[in-house]
């Protein structure tokens, strides 16, 4: 039999594509860089071909034929993991490790509920978070960077299994004291004529909140994109324009006594629905739903079920 590469080499292989850093990239596989060097250099000489350019200490690249065999050894190293998940899956439901990507406008309103419950009913559960924007979530699944992610639909989720699990409205946040803090709801043409703050473009909660009481943009009065829901509440409560918010944001980020106003928005549908997405080659499928249970079980105050 001919010699093959072993799956820690191709590990460091990933990782330095990833990082273009060999310090870096053995920081993240617990190594040594020496170790994650000749690790690399074994693997060169063993497919007899350059993977990796070390062009200085600093600067490293991966060649043409490199990038192929890396996007090759994500996929060798997804099934690799999901052969011990496949076997793990048997035997406990839930426990080892379990990396889950979630979006900034989802994660800080609904895993802290959410984290202590996965402790008590499933003790060996081992989960890693990972936060990032829809499009990078979903491009970290792919790769098998995480192993399950937590977002906001409608998006396109391509063959992803998708399990929902709540919908959720948005509500208006206002300075105390505007002149539309008196009105007990707020429509289309109420926002109209406001200073409008927004998340910056690629954030899905902007598109979401605006299509759920009939808004489109870009729009002129869109007066400041942010990029998290922190600063746009620091902008409201500055007395320098209006926002829309997920109502399961509030708790977090609006505190009392702060000198804003909420209000909810005549007509408006609810603006998303979360949901739980993984891979449909994933052995995990159970652990995932019961994840879902978890999720419902434990959603923040005033979701909508489905």
């Amino acid at each position: 039999m001919r010699p093959l590469p072993t799956l820690r080499q191709l590990r460091y292989l990933v990782t330095v594509a990833e990082t273009l850093h060999f310090g870096k990239a053995a920081e993240k596989c617990f190594v040594t860089q020496s170790t994650l060097s000749a690790g690399i250099q074994d693997l060169e000489d063993l497919l007899g071909v350059t993977l990796i350019e070390r062009q200085s200490r600093r600067k490293v690249v991966v060649t043409p034929l490199g990038e192929d065999i890396v996007q090759r050894a994500r996929k060798l190293l997804t099934d690799a993991e999901a052969l011990s998940d496949a076997a793990r899956a048997g035997a406990d439901p839930l426990a080892g490790d379990l990396r889950l990507g979630v979006i900034p406008t989802i994660g800080p309103y609904v895993l802290p509920g959410v984290m202590p419950a996965a402790r008590r009913a499933y003790p060996d559960l081992r989960l890693f978070l990972r936060e990032e924007q829809s499009a990078r979530l979903l491009s970290d699944l792919d790769a098998g960077r995480v192993d399950a992610g937590l977002l906001a639909l409608p998006y396109e989720t391509g063959d992803l299994v998708v399990h929902p699990l709540w919908r959720e409205d948005v509500v208006a946040l206002l300075p105390q004291g505007h002149d539309l803090s008196g009105q007990a709801r707020l429509t289309d043409a109420d926002l109209q004529g406001v200073d409008l703050l927004m998340l910056e473009d690629g954030h899905c909660l902007r598109d979401h909140a605006l299509q759920a009481c009939g808004l489109r943009g870009p729009r002129e009065n869109e007066a400041f994109q942010a990029t998290s829901v922190r600063t746009l509440v620091q902008m409201v409560a500055n007395g320098l324009g209006v926002t829309l918010l997920p109502r399961s944001a509030l708790p977090v980020e609006v505190s009392d006594g702060a000198p804003v106003v909420v209000r909810p928005l005549e007509g408006a549908v609810p603006a998303r629905t979360i949901a739980l997405v993984w891979r449909r080659a994933s052995p995990r499928g159970r652990d995932f739903r019961l994840l879902g249970d978890l999720l419902i079980a434990n959603a923040p105050a005033g979701m909508l079920p489905l």
